[in-house]
C-alpha cells in the first residue's frame, strides 16, 4: 500500500468527489481512481458507495478513514520536526499572493530566494479574489489584513499607507486636487471585486479651527471611470494617466521612486493597512516559510525606508 495513494483516498473521502480531489491534487481523474481502487484492493473492501451522481463513505470506510487520517497527520508532524531539527530549506511553496504585490513586487523577492535555497520549488497562486486555503491547495497566503479567521495563524510584516496617486500627464490636463472635494471632478479609478464596486474613499485631516486632536473625515465618491478586479491593471491605468486611484504604497512603490506616478494631498490621511504572512495551520510554518516571512519582512522595510527618504512616506511608517 502506497502513502501517495491513500493521500489520494483522504482527499476524496473530503471532497465527496474523485474529479475534485483529482483537480485539487492537479492529477488525471483516471489516477486518482487508479489510486482509490488499489487501496480498496489492498485492504478487501470498499471505502466508498459511488451511484452515477454520488460518491459517499461506506460503513468500512467511516471506520478506517479517521484512523488513516491521524496516522498521516502523525507522518507528516514527524517529518516537519526532522526538518525543523535540522533546518532544511527545501520542498515545495504553496503561495498565494494579491496580482499587483505579486507580478511586481513578492514573486521576484521569491525567485531571489529560490536561487539562495535551490531545493525549493515554487506554485504561484496570483489572484485578488478571496482565497481557500484548502479548496486552492495553499500553505501560506501574503495578503493585506489582520486573518479574520481564529483557526489561521499569521505574522505582520510591515505596516502599509495607502495613497492618493496620478500620473504627471493626467495631471498636465486635468488639474491638481487639493481637498478630498476636488476629487469629483476627476476619473477615478477603482478595484472591484464580485461586483462590488469600492468606489468610496476616506480622508480624514486636522484643519484650521477644530479643537485639538480632533479630526475632519471625508466621504468621496469620485466619477468611476475605469474599474477592474485586477489591482495590477488599475496601477497600469494610474500609470497611464487614466485617472487618480488609491494604492497600497507597496504596489505603487516603483512607480512612485520613478516619477511615473506623484502622492497628491498629503495632508489628508487615508486609512492604511498592514501586509500579513497568513498560513492555515501551525504544521504549514516550516523553516522555510520562517525564512520567507524574515525575507518580506527586510525587503518591505528596505522598500519603505526609501519611500520614506524621499520625502513620500513619514518615518511612523517604521514602527512596529
Amino acid at each position: 500500500m502506497q502513502l501517495e495513494d491513500l493521500r489520494v483516498v483522504l482527499k476524496v473521502a473530503e471532497f465527496r468527489s474523485i474529479t475534485a480531489a483529482a483537480t485539487h491534487l492537479d492529477m488525471q481523474m483516471a489516477t486518482a481512481s487508479a489510486a482509490v481502487k488499489r487501496i480498496e484492493a489492498a485492504l478487501g473492501v470498499e471505502l466508498f458507495v459511488r451511484t452515477t451522481r454520488h460518491l459517499r463513505l461506506s460503513s468500512a470506510g467511516e471506520r478506517y478513514l479517521p484512523q488513516c487520517i491521524a496516522a498521516m497527520s502523525m507522518l507528516d508532524q514527524a517529518k516537519q520536526t526532522i526538518h525543523n531539527d535540522l533546518d532544511i530549506i527545501s520542498g515545495e511553496i504553496r503561495l498565494a499572493v494579491s496580482s499587483d504585490l505579486g507580478r511586481n513586487i513578492a514573486i521576484p523577492w521569491v525567485d531571489d530566494f529560490m536561487e539562495q535555497y535551490p531545493q525549493v520549488t515554487l506554485r504561484a497562486h496570483v489572484s485578488d479574489s478571496n482565497i481557500d486555503f484548502y479548496r486552492d491547495a495553499l500553505d501560506i497566503a501574503l495578503r493585506y489584513g489582520a486573518p479574520s479567521d481564529s483557526n489561521l495563524y499569521g505574522f505582520k510584516i510591515c505596516n502599509v499607507p495607502r495613497l492618493l496617486v496620478a500620473s504627471p500627464s493626467y495631471l498636465e490636463l486635468h488639474g491638481t486636487p487639493e481637498h478630498p472635494k476636488d476629487l469629483l471632478n476627476h476619473q477615478g479609478l477603482f478595484y472591484q471585486l464580485q461586483n462590488i464596486l469600492n468606489d468610496t474613499w476616506h480622508f480624514s485631516c486636522k484643519e484650521s479651527g477644530e479643537k485639538p486632536g480632533a479630526e475632519r473625515s471625508y466621504k468621496i465618491k469620485p466619477k468611476a471611470y475605469c474599474a477592474a478586479n485586477d489591482g495590477d491593471l488599475v496601477r497600469r491605468w494610474c500609470v497611464a494617466g487614466k485617472g487618480v486611484a488609491i494604492k497600497s504604497s507597496l504596489d505603487i512603490a516603483n512607480d512612485l521612486l520613478a516619477g511615473h506616478v506623484v502622492s497628491l494631498m498629503p495632508d489628508y490621511k487615508i486609512p492604511q493597512v498592514e501586509l500579513w504572512l497568513i498560513s492555515p495551520s501551525r504544521q504549514s510554518i516550516t523553516p522555510t516559510v520562517r525564512l520567507l516571512r524574515d525575507m518580506f519582512r527586510e525587503r518591505t522595510k528596505a522598500l519603505l525606508t526609501q519611500l520614506v527618504d524621499k520625502g513620500l512616506l513619514g518615518k511612523s511608517v517604521l514602527e512596529d
